[in-house]
């Protein structure tokens, strides 16, 4: 039973948070946005919860690890390693 109504599910497939970055990679290269963009747009065209997606990304230390760099990349965190100088 699918909820799609004539579309493809582009959640077909996606079992592992493996693939999940895969398909995040992939709209980060179309698309030119951040990880954590990529996650949230994934989660829109895909209709899945937001809930769905953040354990996904648990599962993937890379993903994380990416999402971070970002979020430190435009001071939404704060840097683990305190201040850098500017390059």
């Amino acid at each position: 039973m699918s909820n799609t109504i004539g579309t493809k599910d582009p959640t077909q497939g996606i079992k592992t948070p493996t693939q999940f970055v895969a398909e995040v990679e992939k709209i980060v290269k179309e698309k030119r946005m951040n990880y954590l963009d990529a996650c949230l747009d994934y989660a829109r065209t895909a209709n899945v919860e937001i809930e769905t997606i953040a354990s996904l990304i648990k599962g993937s230390q890379t993903l994380k690890s990416k999402i971070q760099t970002d979020a430190e990349a435009i001071r939404m965190l704060k840097t683990a390693g305190g201040a850098k100088l500017p390059l």
